[in-house]
């Protein structure tokens, strides 16, 4: 068989009996799932900025102390280093509450929705969006 006629790969291929409105429906769900994970890689951006400039303050103490602001670098020392970021919280403490509470249940959630409407395949809409948009003769343009 001509590698540029290949069928899409079967867990790209909706299972018998999935409708159009479910692969939608799950389509939708998996794109609201894809936007968690973009919010919790900034989430993790926050927790390593936050952490950097934590760190970063250090030098920022020194620097003010040899220029003879030993007042101003104690205020920072006191005020601002190892600060909470929110009452009684660190930053990797807020991403592991969101974790534990929002996006675990939420990926379960998805998973399995998915595993009981689709056998749990995964992009079913993208998928079907490759094939239909593809030129099947094209070699930049194969199935698998």
């Amino acid at each position: 068989m001509n590698a540029h006629f290949r069928p899409p790969d079967p867990r790209h291929q909706r299972p018998e009996g999935v409708s159009d409105a479910t692969v939608e429906a799950l389509g939708a769900l998996s794109k609201a799932l894809e936007t968690t994970e973009r919010a919790r890689g900034a989430l993790y951006d926050f927790h390593q900025l936050t952490g950097s400039a934590d760190l970063a303050l250090d030098d920022a103490v020194r620097l003010l102390r040899e220029a003879g602001h030993v007042e101003r670098a104690e205020q920072v020392q006191r005020e601002i280093i190892g600060r909470n970021v929110i009452p009684g919280h660190w930053t990797f403490q807020i991403v592991e509450e969101y974790n534990a509470t929002y996006y675990d249940v939420f990926r379960a959630i998805e998973q399995g929705i998915r595993q009981d409407l689709a056998e749990g395949r995964d992009h079913l809409h993208e998928a079907e969006m490759k094939e239909a948009r593809r030129t099947t003769s094209h070699p930049g343009h194969t199935a698998d």
